[in-house]
């Protein structure tokens, strides 16, 4: 049953996301994510001036004389949004969470796909494939995929990109479009993503927290870790703490940033500190420029 708060914020959540796709994005997408190639669509007699490669020999000797081969380009395409829903996604300093983030981007990406008639599915995963929602088209079809991300309550707490991303790779056959919107709080799956990313249009968007790349000062704290349970306590306003948090945090993002390239892949780091708009179109202009 989906209660009345749910469904005020999905409206919420729509009404905002489809102003942002109409007004920021209209265009873009289907410039930037091209159709697959081009697909067969009819045969018609030769007129001068038709390239001769395109003659259909078996029509044309039935008939007698020249028929050519008609293509068109293939321009429905498949949106696949893998979204990580462990226990650290629920984290948020600021006004709303990643998972609530996570929510709005998938709203975006999948009017996006919607607007111009792309199938869109969704996959939500912790240590765990939690949810599988197959690729369709239709205003209903993403609205369910905004309840779900906004509303599931998954089982497990962890993180695994690499069963999320082999899961994906197996599921998926044919060429799509996926977004791995997760915080990355994870390792072992680089040699994955760049198999993944070299069948499909793999692009990672990274979302981190304000207080996840900056320890305050507050003296001794007691901190929990969202998806292990682990407590520790810790002396914030150490000289040495905040120095190996310094350090331990630029080896992480230094050590993903490097798979990433290495895999040939494109990020978007979003701060649920600020305006996801401005990234998002700043991946979608570079990525218009390199065609």
């Amino acid at each position: 049953m989906l209660t009345k708060e749910l469904l005020k914020q999905v409206r919420q959540i729509e009404i905002k996301t489809r102003g942002v796709v109409n007004e920021v994005f209209s265009g873009e997408y289907q410039s930037v994510f091209k159709g697959r190639g081009m697909e067969f669509s009819e045969v018609r007699e030769y007129q001068i001036g038709d390239d001769i490669r395109s003659i259909d020999w078996n029509v044309t000797a039935r008939f007698g004389h020249p028929y050519i081969k008609i293509f068109e380009e293939e321009r429905e395409l498949t949106v696949i949004l893998l979204v990580d829903m462990s226990g650290s996604m629920v984290f948020g300093s600021v006004d709303k969470t990643k998972q609530r983030i996570a929510a709005e981007l998938t709203a975006i990406l999948a009017f996006s796909a919607m607007k111009n008639n792309d199938k869109v599915g969704l996959i939500l995963f912790t240590e765990s494939i939690e949810k599988f929602v197959p690729p369709r088209k239709g205003r209903s079809h993403v609205l369910r995929i905004i309840r779900e991300v906004l509303s599931f309550a998954p089982q497990g707490n962890k993180t695994n990109l690499k069963g999320a991303l082999e899961y994906f790779n197996h599921t998926i056959k044919k060429k799509s479009i996926a977004f791995l919107i997760s915080d990355y709080f994870d390792s072992g799956y680089e040699k994955i993503l760049r198999i993944a990313g070299k069948k499909h249009d793999l692009i990672g968007i990274v979302l981190r927290d304000p207080r996840e790349t900056e320890l305050l000062e507050a003296g001794l704290i007691k901190l929990r870790d969202a998806e292990t349970g682990e407590v520790r306590y810790v002396d914030t306003s150490s000289k040495i703490v905040q120095e190996n948090f310094s350090r331990h945090l630029s080896e992480f993002e230094e050590k993903r940033r490097s798979v990433f390239i290495s895999s040939r892949l494109d990020t978007i780091r979003i701060s649920t500190g600020e305006s996801y708009i401005k990234p998002l179109a700043e991946f979608f202009h570079l990525r218009e420029k390199r065609w």
